[in-house]
C-alpha cells in the first residue's frame, strides 16, 4: 500500500454520499507498499479502505480484482469484501482515479514470523487456491516472466549498472527453464503478492485472512508459493530460514498435496519469484517520484535470495 495521489476530506465525503456506510469522521493515508494510493477511512459505521489505482493497474481489469475478491469472501476466504454504491456499483473514481472501497480486515502483520504462522499460512494459500478453483475469469499475469526483460531494460543506463550485468544472464537461465503447458503444473487464480504485510493475524495461532489482491492473476499455484517462500522464509542477507520453508510446504500440502511436476520444477519456480520482485523493487528504487508518500523497497534482499537459488540448482546439477 502507498499514496501517490492525495484526495482532500471533502472529495471523500461528497463520494460518501453515494454509498450506505455513513459520513467521513478520519481519512488517514498509507504509506507502506509500492502500488496503489491507500487510505484507512474511518466512516460513522465502522473502517473501511479507500484504494485510488495507479501505475500497473489497468482500469479495465478492476472488475475482475473485485469480483474475484467477493467469490472469494462467498467461498468462504477472509478477505476484504468490496462496498458497492447505491447503484449496486462498487467501481467510482476520486481525484480523476478510479477508486474502490472494500471493507476492513481486523488483524495484524505477525511480528516475528514463527513455524506456526509459516504453516498457517501454508494451509490458508492451499484454501485460497481451492476457493478461487470456481472463478473460471482469466486474468494475465501483468508481471509474469514475458514483462521481466522489459523492466531490466528500464533500469539500464542509471545507477545500478553492476546490478543489471549481474541479472541478465540469469535472467535468461530462467526464461529458458520456465514452465510450459507441457509441463502440467495446475493453473488457478493465485494471489502473487503474498508478503508478511499482506497478511493478518488476530493472534500467533488465528490467521485472520489476506489482504492486496492487485496482483493476483491467472498462473502456476506453485508460483504462489513460490511467491510466499520468498517473502517470508528468508533473512535480508540471502539466508534461507528452511524450518519456516519447510513449514510453509507441509501446511500446504495436509490441505493439497503438490504434484511431482511441481516439486520437480519448483526450484525455477523459486528462481522466478526471486528475479520477479528484484526487477520490480530495482524499478521503482529507481523511477519512483521523489514526492509520492511512499517507500521504494530496496531490490538487494531479492538478489541475494536469487544467488542462492542460484546455488541450489547448481548444487542439484552437479556442477
Amino acid at each position: 500500500m502507498a499514496v501517490y495521489t492525495q484526495v482532500s476530506e471533502q472529495e471523500v465525503s461528497q463520494c460518501l454520499q453515494n454509498y450506505e456506510i455513513g459520513d467521513l469522521v478520519t481519512l488517514k493515508g498509507i504509506a507502506q507498499g509500492v502500488e496503489n494510493s491507500n487510505f484507512l477511512l474511518e466512516t460513522t459505521t465502522g473502517k473501511y479502505i479507500l484504494t485510488l489505482y495507479e501505475k500497473r493497474i489497468k482500469e479495465d481489469e478492476l472488475p475482475w480484482y473485485l469480483e474475484y475478491m467477493k467469490h472469494l469472501v462467498q467461498r468462504g476466504v477472509s478477505c476484504p469484501l468490496p462496498v458497492v454504491d447505491k447503484r449496486g456499483v462498487a467501481l467510482t473514481v476520486l481525484a480523476r482515479r478510479p477508486a474502490a472501497i472494500v471493507t476492513f480486515l481486523e488483524g495484524k502483520e505477525a511480528p516475528q514470523i514463527t513455524e506456526k504462522h509459516c504453516f498457517l499460512l501454508g494451509q490458508a494459500i492451499a484454501h485460497l487456491h481451492q476457493a478461487g478453483a470456481g472463478f473460471t475469469q482469466f486474468r494475465k499475469n501483468n508481471v509474469g516472466p514475458d514483462s521481466w526483460q522489459e523492466l531490466l531494460n528500464k533500469s539500464i543506463g542509471y545507477d545500478q549498472e553492476e546490478l543489471v550485468q549481474e541479472i541478465q544472464p540469469v535472467l535468461q537461465e530462467i526464461l529458458s527453464q520456465w514452465p510450459t503447458d507441457k509441463d502440467n503444473l495446475p493453473i488457478g487464480q493465485i494471489h502473487a503478492d503474498i508478503f508478511p504485510d499482506n497478511v493478518f493475524f488476530t493472534a500467533p495461532d488465528q490467521l485472520s485472512g489476506f489482504i492486496d489482491f492487485y496482483f493476483a492473476c491467472t498462473d502456476f499455484l506453485a508460483y504462489d508459493l513460490a511467491i510466499a517462500i520468498n517473502a517470508w522464509c528468508f533473512k535480508d542477507n540471502g539466508e534461507c530460514l528452511t524450518d519456516l520453508s519447510a513449514a510453509v510446504i507441509k501446511g500446504y500440502e495436509t490441505i493439497r498435496p503438490l504434484t511431482s511436476d511441481e516439486k520437480r520444477l519448483f526450484p525455477i519456480l523459486n528462481m522466478g519469484a526471486a528475479m520477479r520482485f528484484l526487477l520490480t523493487r530495482l524499478h521503482d528504487w529507481i523511477h519512483t517520484p521523489a514526492e509520492a508518500l511512499v517507500t521504494p523497497k530496496d531490490p538487494k534482499p531479492y538478489l541475494y535470495r536469487l544467488r542462492y537459488h542460484q546455488t541450489l540448482i547448481a548444487l542439484s546439477d552437479g556442477t
